[in-house]
């Protein structure tokens, strides 16, 4: 099982070394090879939209490159807990084993598949209140005439994206994941890329 380990500061002003160095020791006494192991770091604050390191492990876990990953603490994953729990989802759906040695937290086995599908329950049942509140809002917003939709020939996400994880093998479930849309939408993408 490879395994991934994600580094996240949470200000410009911090520096990931005690994360790491904490990490190691546990990686250590948990009997992994160190120079097995595959580091994934954003040194920026979870201010900033995109992240490299994050991104980059995403794609190793959709290529079933990395198998486990560990964290410093649940937070470093996500800035909200919605975008944290949706990653977690993505992950075991994957077969992740996720680990937090700080709060001593394993989303391996029985027990972490019950804390990841409480957690993935809370998720779902908040994306249908927001999807309610946006409706009521656009329903709202037409009433008054000021609703005008998403502006012809913007997406969601980057179409020549879908198409290089396309090409990487990933299915349409995986790229929908990575990129944070619908299946519809990647087939789009895709169709696009093609005409």
């Amino acid at each position: 099982m490879t395994t991934g380990v994600y580094i996240r500061v949470s200000s410009n002003n911090q520096r990931i070394d005690s994360q790491r160095a904490e990490i190691q020791r546990w990686l250590t006494a948990h009997g992994h090879d160190l120079d097995t192991v595959q580091w994934f770091e954003d040194v920026e604050s979870a201010t900033v939209i995109t992240r490299a390191g994050l991104n980059a492990l995403h794609e190793a876990i959709f290529t079933c490159e990395v198998r486990m990953v560990v964290v410093w603490k649940l937070d470093r994953i996500a800035r909200s807990m919605r975008e944290g729990i949706n990653t977690l989802s993505r992950w075991c759906e994957c077969g992740v084993r996720v680990v937090s040695i700080t709060q001593q937290i394993d989303l391996s086995g029985t027990v972490g598949h019950l804390v990841a599908g409480v957690l993935f329950a809370i998720a779902e049942i908040e994306l249908q209140h927001v999807r309610e509140r946006q409706r009521a809002g656009i329903s709202l917003a037409k009433q008054r005439g000021v609703y005008k939709g998403r502006k012809r020939g913007t997406f969601k996400a980057r179409p020549e994206r879908a198409r290089e994880l396309r090409k990487k093998g990933m299915t349409l479930s995986e790229i929908a994941q990575a990129l944070n849309v619908d299946r519809r939408t990647v087939t789009r993408y895709l169709k696009r890329g093609s005409a």
